[in-house]
């Protein structure tokens, strides 16, 4: 899956190349003069056109299988934010935070800035991490579980876009077993939890010196392409904590009329944990295909 996730890239990026390339206009390509490739004058121009038209569609005719092969792509959500997603074993999951401010419906999800008011809520919210619209967004478990209203008749929302739900507890194990046994450990074992540093993003942590950590030499992390990024939390009490330090994502389980499963990566340890913690907590969400 790795090769060819790479593949699929370098594919990608010389289609776009090749489909850059100006119609109408002098261009050199590896030193020839490429006078006008819409209308060509000369032979010569003409040879180009068709080598280079030849070459995308090759090129296409490579990505498309590639592409069905790794199980990559992207899907929408209602507020028309693209997503990338990627397979891991019989799991479909995106590799990019929800960004949505609306249920499937197009029922509005609240933004709550306001500290004491995220604290009361038992519906559904989003907020950025501190308030700072350059963060990312961090969403309440009542969002994750479209619960909009406080009318126990009234049928919840749907969070996730068509086709897709918010893992749960033991669908975040199945991906945790899964890059285990592939061998995305960080010594290459395929025992024990050590996958942190093999989810988490190259970027962002607080540098740690403890061996396998997230925090510790980032440019080695993120081969699984899970990209979790440290967007930190939301606590309960409507403050904000953890940026740098921690990459949580909730799963659609409660663990008690208060509490709900989550999953998380931290900067000193070289594993994926979960633990369960307040409904009213602000975290990131990922998608699994239904």
């Amino acid at each position: 899956m790795k090769k060819i996730t790479v593949i699929v890239l370098m594919l990608f990026t010389a289609l776009n190349y090749a489909q850059g390339i100006e119609l109408n206009g002098t261009i050199s390509a590896q030193g020839n003069q490429i006078k006008n490739l819409q209308d060509p004058t000369e032979a010569q121009d003409a040879v180009t056109l068709s080598v280079l038209l030849e070459k995308i569609s090759e090129l296409q005719s490579q990505i498309s299988p590639l592409q069905a092969t790794s199980g990559s792509g992207t899907v929408t959500d209602i507020d028309g934010n693209s997503y990338t997603y990627l397979t891991y074993g019989n799991q479909v999951w995106t590799v990019e935070n929800a960004e949505m401010v609306t249920y499937r419906d197009g029922t509005g999800i609240p933004q709550v800035t306001e500290a004491t008011a995220w604290a009361a809520l038992t519906t559904g919210a989003w907020c950025y991490y501190s308030n700072n619209e350059t963060k990312g967004k961090l969403y309440n478990w009542y969002a994750v579980m479209g619960i909009h209203d406080n009318v126990e008749s009234t049928p919840n929302k749907e969070f996730a876009p068509e086709g897709w739900h918010v893992p749960s507890n033991s669908e975040w194990t199945a991906l945790e077993n899964h890059l285990i046994a592939n061998g995305y450990n960080y010594d290459q074992s395929a025992t024990e939890n050590k996958i942190g540093k093999a989810m988490a993003s190259t970027t962002g942590w607080y540098s740690s010196t403890n061996t396998g950590a997230v925090g510790n030499d980032q440019s080695l992390n993120n081969s699984s392409g899970f990209n979790a990024f440290p967007e930190g939390s939301r606590y309960s009490s409507g403050s904000f904590g953890d940026g740098g330090y921690n990459a949580v994502f909730w799963s659609s389980n409660e663990s008690s009329a208060n509490n709900a499963w989550y999953s998380d990566l931290t900067n000193e340890e070289s594993n994926l944990s979960s633990d369960d913690y307040f409904k009213q907590d602000g975290f990131s969400v990922r998608f699994v295909r239904d």
